[in-house]
């Protein structure tokens, strides 16, 4: 039961983090707070694949309610090598969604924001190899939207580093998972034989 324990307590700290995916990867469609950039269609392409609302965020939700429904599980199986097996599975599809967040955030941030230099829209940093993250004298080159560089880095690093817990979460479940789903039953077996 103690296992069962301790995937409860990893899918209550998923709910917060995926949360703040969803919220971050919202933000990322309305820079500056206005609307009139995603009317336009005046944001970078990398929004539109939903990294934190679908990868960080819903899919992630996915092993949420596997860790914490487990406990029901294990009653209806009668065995929570059982419920360990769903939960391994479950911490699969959380690592395929966290990873999805993180990867493309990370290409995100590599390619920088999409904005109104002096004569047109653009991604002035597209091909700088990400140098740009650590020469802020030039983020003054994006005129439109208003500090659209910050807003960009801040976002897509929040997202990095939630993505990147959100892994850890999940490989922590898949091994915890594996190893009671494979061990407990032979576990189980040799003390039956020891008592026999």
């Amino acid at each position: 039961m103690c296992s069962l324990g301790f995937a409860r307590s990893l899918g209550l700290a998923l709910i917060p983090l995926a949360t703040c995916c969803i919220v971050a990867n919202v933000l990322l469609f309305f820079p500056d707070g206005k609307t009139i950039y995603i009317q336009e269609n005046h944001v970078t392409t990398y929004v539109w694949y939903f990294m934190g609302i679908g990868g960080g965020g819903l899919v992630v939700l996915i092993p949420v309610c596997v860790f914490l429904g487990m406990g029901k599980c294990a009653d209806s199986c009668g065995t929570e090598s059982c419920a360990m097996c769903g939960s391994v599975i479950a911490a699969l599809v959380g690592l395929a969604g966290s990873g999805y967040c993180f990867l493309i955030s990370a290409l995100a941030l590599w390619k920088g924001p999409y904005c109104f230099t002096s004569m047109r829209w653009n991604s002035p940093f597209e091909n700088d190899g990400g140098q740009y993250l650590f020469a802020p004298e030039r983020w003054s080159v994006c005129t439109q939207p208003t500090h659209v560089v910050e807003w960009n880095v801040t976002l897509l690093s929040i997202l990095l580093g939630l993505s990147a817990l959100e892994f850890l979460i999940c490989f922590l479940q898949f091994i915890s998972g594996l190893v009671n789903a494979v061990c407990r039953p032979c576990c189980y077996k040799q003390e039956y034989s020891l008592n026999a």
